[in-house]
């Protein structure tokens, strides 16, 4: 069982009741310190790191509101780098939450907010949704979290990123994302683009000539005519095309994840749930 998986593990027997619940660093001493991004929602402040069941000086905790990532070189991205190469971050973490109040705030909500502080809308971007990242499902957030966290240049191939979300009324966190599974999976193909200019020097694109397109001789119309069957002939000068063969889909490979494995506790697991 690796870090994350024990954490997981723990956690859950701890928010069902179990007092033994427990994890011991020292068993992972390779797997640490984590990284962890998260909101910066107030009510997180007394379920960190208790829900994680490691000491403060194993975790290190960035935070921003809706712990948004928008891009594979922001300021989060950052931080997560340098968190990595400065603090020796061995795994990262992005951690949602319910009830996120970042999520429920829509675009035009926030534009009155900032109105109200003071904000003239001509002195923001154009586009807003793309610059504050904002959201509607949490989920996908942290999913959307994740992607650019492991598709930046900034983030060693070597570092697991993984998604979770905690329920901000109990502490249990969930899998979203489960970094070890994806640490070895092929980035997403990008669509090449097409340079135009190149074919159209290469003769890709030649002049249209009107007098090269010949149109059967036919009244609109005579095709539907009540009463007379349709012509399933070709006229003379008719260009016909025939229907392109549809490839069957390729077959879904489903690959059934690992069994976790498990082992008795051994170090009583803190307390989280309190307030």
């Amino acid at each position: 069982m690796r870090l994350f998986e024990a954490i997981i593990d723990a956690n859950h027997r701890a928010v069902a009741g179990d007092a033994e619940a427990s994890l011991r660093p020292a068993d992972f001493a390779d797997e640490l310190p984590i990284i962890a991004l998260t909101c910066i929602d107030p009510r997180l402040n007394a379920l960190f790191p208790n829900v994680i069941g490691l000491p403060g000086e194993q975790f290190i905790w960035l935070r921003n509101a809706g712990n948004i990532i928008t891009s594979t070189l922001s300021s989060t991205m950052r931080s997560l780098a340098l968190a990595c190469a400065v603090k020796g971050g061995r795994e990262i973490v992005i951690i949602g939450h319910t009830d996120c109040h970042v999520a429920q705030t829509t675009t035009t909500v926030l534009l009155d907010r900032l109105k109200a502080l003071g904000v003239d809308r001509s002195q923001l971007p154009a586009n807003l949704s793309e610059y504050f990242g904002t959201f509607g499902s949490e989920r996908q957030n942290v999913i959307k979290g994740c992607s650019f966290a492991r598709s930046s240049p900034l983030i060693g191939p070597k570092i697991p990123v993984h998604g979770l979300m905690v329920d901000i009324q109990t502490g249990k966190l969930d899998w979203v994302v489960n970094g070890y599974e994806t640490l070895h999976a092929p980035a997403q193909p990008t669509m090449a683009k097409t340079d135009f200019a190149t074919m159209g020097a290469l003769g890709a694109f030649k002049d249209f000539d009107m007098g090269e397109m010949k149109f059967p001789e036919m009244k609109i119309g005579d095709a539907a005519a009540p009463g007379k069957p349709a012509e399933t002939a070709a006229r003379p000068g008719m260009i016909t095309v025939p229907p392109a063969a549809t490839p069957p889909p390729p077959p879904i490979k489903k690959s059934p994840l690992p069994p976790i494995k498990t082992k008795p506790p051994l170090n009583p697991y803190k307390d989280f749930r309190r307030g």
